[in-house]
């Protein structure tokens, strides 16, 4: 099933990734990212609420007043593989495949399993096009007492040639100094460039950007990738959709894009929040 969007700049198809990609034309796209589940072993989920006062609710709150709670939607979708690697493996090989000689890929990971999918990456792009690993830190959320909190992702970073890859540090955002008074005043008004970690805020439960999608991604993220690593009008793939930040990303930015997911919750979530 196919959807168009932004007067078919982009689109999204439901279904398996694995047959759609391998029916995708060689060196198609400038950029893949992608956030496929992390194999937590657990079955993701998020449940969309509305409060209300009500004199017969059940909660308490502010000076006492009474409010309910009613559920307005629920999503919900299994991040449990018996062979993680057997399942990414044949995805990344047709990723190589699709991206333009000029490329990147850009692979979401959880801190668990990041060493294991880096092997496998080394032994699909070659360790040579291993161009960097992002640090996504965070600090929202709930924190042990029994370890060091965990308030990270990983991003791997690959190019399909080393030697000849597209990125512009001079059109990505600008971060400020951590040592305003070392720098000079020009320098200071433009900001450094980000480094390989990046601090960014989660999708805020409450913010405008929330779809109900549980393991959404900010989009100040994705357009940072974008804008570093493809050009306007680029083709940016995302086969591992979920809630479709990737195309709001490159639909901000000029660039085309295509969205695929197999869960038809996620292609829901992606048609209202394009409109389509």
């Amino acid at each position: 099933m196919e959807f168009k969007v932004g007067e078919g700049r982009g689109k999204i198809l439901l279904g398996d990734n694995l047959p759609i990609l391998c029916n995708l034309d060689d060196e198609l796209a400038q950029l893949i990212y992608i956030d496929p589940p992390f194999n937590t072993g657990r079955i993701q989920s998020k449940t969309g609420r509305i409060t209300t006062e009500d004199s017969a609710g059940e909660r308490k709150g502010f000076r006492g007043r009474n409010y309910k709670s009613d559920i307005v939607s629920q999503f919900h979708y299994p991040d449990i593989f018996t062979d993680y690697l057997a399942f990414l493996e044949p995805r990344l090989i047709e990723a190589r495949r699709i991206l333009k000689s000029t490329g990147t890929l850009y692979f979401h990971v959880d801190y668990r399993e990041s060493a294991y999918c880096k092997i496998l990456l080394d032994e699909i792009f070659g360790r040579s096009c291993f161009l960097n690993e992002i640090i996504l830190a965070y600090d929202y959320g709930s924190r042990t007492k029994k370890r060091w909190p965990t308030k990270h992702e990983n991003i791997l970073v690959y190019v399909k040639d080393p030697l000849n890859y597209y990125f512009d540090s001079a059109e990505v955002d600008r971060e400020p100094y951590m040592a305003p008074g070392l720098i000079g005043p020009e320098k200071l008004a433009k900001g450094k460039l980000p480094t390989d970690v990046w601090w960014h805020t989660i999708v805020s439960p409450t913010g405008y950007e929330k779809t109900g999608y549980p393991t959404q991604k900010p989009v100040g993220v994705l357009k940072r990738i974008v804008t570093a690593s493809s050009r306007e009008d680029d083709l940016v793939l995302d086969f591992f959709a979920g809630s479709g930040t990737t195309g709001d990303a490159a639909l901000q930015l000029g660039r085309r894009f295509l969205l695929i997911d197999s869960n038809p919750e996620a292609v829901e979530i992606m048609i209202k929040r394009f409109g389509v």
